[in-house]
């Protein structure tokens, strides 16, 4: 078992108090006894390693299909895809899918997204984003095995989108099915630095974007349609792909699975780390804002969404991961809060849904590359260490 590693967080319990400065409160002419101090409670939130006996290649991403079995499926960075029960003492797990022979995984590229179709149990669809060489980003589906549940077909893959990208870096990656059934794709801006080619401002160009297509049906030649209330559907000169615009590298995005908003972590430039509610058409600044400060351009503001929450590089936090709204049953202390990471400092913080309050839950010391959730919306770590670290709540 890895050391839990914690901090304490305070939480406060509804009460009422007196406002005046007397001591006893008279109501109708009864005097009442002092009011009590409010009970606080101290709750520790740590990390624990939640499968002992596993281990992985750079994890990041966890998904779990909604298909009765409670399994977990992981992402290993390299192209590999492993399965194993959502048990603390499962001992393996078993290659679903590899891609290693066909990707790279030059800087920030490799195997980086995983979907499962919402009707997985009776299609078994499956839905990936990778980087089959240097210049190129594929969102591909795959089918799992008809004998075997625990092994894809390695040869059933549809190609859905190829893009090419012109540096090795600022690849998003994450790829999520929305409440309406649409796949929903997180492009980052091409890479480099500084977006060079103004990918996060043009509509012309998937990159710099989150993207929206339906994958039931097909339009043309390509294996998707476009959704009627796409933002630029009916607009000849933009990517009719495009749900929103003006993100520089979205890393790890989520559907709140009670309210349905978009969530997603958008990795800042050099000071800045920003965390979005994506909506539609929505264009969230970049390269002219990284986050709230004026990055490039006249910097006006005119139309542009702000992050609901950002961070400075003050800490040495450097490198924001999205996380998910925790709508689990075990720590109810965290319930409705946004939790996200960040990969340089392994600090993890709780967020309140309005952005108004956060509070910073671990000092966990990790690289943070993702996080995901089970089938009953349990929340888990990947860190770079090889491991998958769970929550833990202890009252004290």
């Amino acid at each position: 078992m890895k050391p839990i590693i914690g901090l304490l967080l305070l939480v406060f319990f509804p009460f009422f108090s007196c406002n005046t400065e007397d001591a006893q409160v008279a109501v109708d002419g009864v005097e009442e006894e002092e009011t009590e101090e409010p009970v606080i409670a101290k709750v520790e939130i740590s990390l624990s390693t939640a499968f002992p006996e596993l281990s992985f290649e750079q994890p990041l991403d966890l998904q779990s299909p909604n298909d009765g079995t409670d399994r977990i499926f992981v992402v290993e960075k390299p192209g590999r895809i492993q399965v194993f029960s959502n048990a603390t003492d499962t001992s393996e797990a078993t290659l679903f899918l590899d891609l290693g022979n066909d990707i790279s995984t030059t800087s920030e590229q490799g195997l980086l997204g995983l979907a499962f179709h919402p009707d997985y149990s009776s299609n078994g669809f499956f839905y990936v984003y990778y980087t089959p060489n240097t210049g190129q980003s594929v969102v591909s589906r795959f089918s799992v095995s008809a004998s075997n549940g625990s092994t894809a077909e390695r040869d059933s893959e549809l190609v859905l989108l190829e893009i090419p990208q012109p540096f090795t870096n600022h690849n998003g990656g994450q790829i999520a099915f929305g409440p309406d059934g649409f796949l929903y794709i997180a492009l980052g801006d091409g890479g480099s630095g500084g977006d060079p080619l103004n990918h996060g401002q043009t509509t012309r160009s998937l990159l710099g974007s989150i993207l929206r297509i339906d994958v039931d049906n097909r339009e043309g030649e390509a294996n998707y349609a476009i959704p009627q209330d796409n933002p630029f559907v009916d607009d000849q000169g933009s990517r009719n792909e495009i749900y929103a615009y003006g993100l520089r590298n979205p890393w790890r995005m989520s559907f709140d699975s009670q309210t349905d908003k978009l969530w997603t972590g958008d990795v800042g430039q050099g000071a800045i780390e920003e965390i979005d509610i994506i909506t539609n058409g929505g264009n969230y600044g970049w390269k002219f804002f990284e986050g709230t400060e004026c990055f490039s351009g006249d910097c006006d503001a005119t139309g542009l969404i702000p992050p609901i929450f950002e961070y400075d590089h003050t800490n040495g936090d450097r490198s924001i991961t999205g996380g998910y709204v925790y709508r689990g049953a075990a720590l109810p202390t965290l319930q409705g809060k946004y939790i996200y990471g960040d990969f340089v400092s392994g600090r993890i913080w709780a967020l309140e849904e309005d952005g108004s309050a956060n509070t910073l839950l671990v000092e966990s010391g990790l690289a943070v590359a993702s996080f995901g959730t089970d089938a009953n919306h349990e929340l888990y770590v990947c860190a770079f260490d090889g491991s998958i670290y769970k929550f833990v709540e202890n009252a004290q």
